[in-house]
């Protein structure tokens, strides 16, 4: 019964951490801030790390609770640009921002290839 439970904590950390990451890369392609490219550079290594810790829950319950505290600790955003001004909390919750990147951005992208 512990290892299940542990297993589901594990999943919970997972999947909040895959979410986190597509919330992230979702607001990068939207505002083009290299702030949330890295934010979801770290959700993927953290997310990787809690696996490995979900998968070793069946040999050392604890060792794998340990490497998922340390795939969360990973996951530490830091400072990020304000990109919500006037949305709701739905908006905010699945990445919907204020901000879009200005065409601007996207012809010098284009020039450079």
């Amino acid at each position: 019964m512990e290892k299940r439970m542990y297993l589901e904590i594990a999943m919970l950390a997972y999947f909040v951490v895959l979410f986190l990451t597509i919330r992230d890369i979702r607001i990068f392609r939207r505002t083009g801030y290299i702030s949330y490219r890295k934010g979801a550079l770290k959700g993927l290594a953290a997310s990787s790390l809690i696996l490995i810790g979900a998968i070793s829950i069946e040999a050392k319950p604890e060792i794998g609770l340990l490497i998922i505290l340390f795939g969360l600790t990973v996951n530490r955003k830091g400072e990020r640009e304000p990109v919500f001004t006037n949305a709701g909390t739905l908006d905010r919750f699945l990445g919907k921002t204020d901000y879009i990147k200005r065409k601007k951005c996207k012809l010098r992208e284009s020039r450079n290839k």
